[in-house]
């Protein structure tokens, strides 16, 4: 029954000759999360892709997946931006949860031939947070993070100094103090210096400026040069 469903959802994106017939869609029922899904070009999805997921803040929460179209990695999608590689986009009414989060990149790794040393995370203010703890928990699966004007749990210090992770967050920001990436950042630089770690401090910005990050090349240019195949 898995199986079939992934079949269907495969089918609903293709149709004759493998033309595309639609790139993004929304997917229900098939992971803890509900999510955006996001096809590179046939040539890059059939080149078995890397796959980078996208976890908002908390102003997307809710249950209506059209909320997380309105800032990130999904907005930048709709606006015309190509990403070389399958992304998928949650959303969450009540925090992030590493193992749900997880759920979805299964359903991903089920359902089409990706390259399982490429695989991104990156997220902003509590997608920050559920950045940094998806990517301490389950270091050994994510080979580059960016987490943006968040936090995390000092405890996942030493399982995030293996990942190569770009934490930013301004020193105006009144909705989640820097303090609490600064924590994370020591907690880091404790294991192992912060061989991997790039921390940037932005002495004139407050939350809502990090989400210019998106809008970028810079970002999706940093996240895309790691492979674990590389760093192993």
């Amino acid at each position: 029954m898995k199986f079939l469903k992934s079949a269907l959802i495969i089918l609903s994106f293709w149709v004759g000759c493998g033309k595309p017939m639609a790139q993004l869609k929304p997917i229900y029922q098939q992971a803890d999360y509900p999510f955006w899904l996001h096809l590179p070009s046939d040539s890059i999805l059939k080149s078995c892709p890397p796959v980078l997921i996208f976890l908002h803040g908390k102003s997307l929460s809710g249950n209506d997946l059209n909320r997380v179209k309105r800032y990130g990695v999904i907005s930048e999608i709709e606006k015309g931006r190509k990403i070389p590689a399958i992304v998928v986009a949650p959303q969450t009414n009540n925090g992030w949860n590493p193992d749900k989060v997880l759920s979805v990149l299964n359903f991903v790794k089920r359902t089409f031939t990706v390259d399982t040393n490429r695989v991104y995370v990156c997220g902003m203010s509590m997608g920050g947070y559920g950045t940094m703890n998806f990517a301490g928990k389950y270091p050994e699966l994510v080979a580059a993070a960016v987490a943006l004007c968040g936090g995390g749990n000092v405890k996942d210090g030493c399982n995030l100094a293996t990942v190569p992770l770009w934490i930013q967050h301004g020193a105006l920001d009144n909705a989640v103090p820097i303090s609490e990436s600064e924590k994370m950042v020591k907690a880091i630089k404790n294991c192992n210096g912060g061989e991997h770690l790039i921390y940037t401090r932005l002495p004139k910005a407050d939350h809502g400026d990090l989400e210019r990050m998106f809008r970028t090349d810079e970002m999706y240019d940093w996240l895309f040069q790691f492979s674990k195949s590389i760093q192993e």
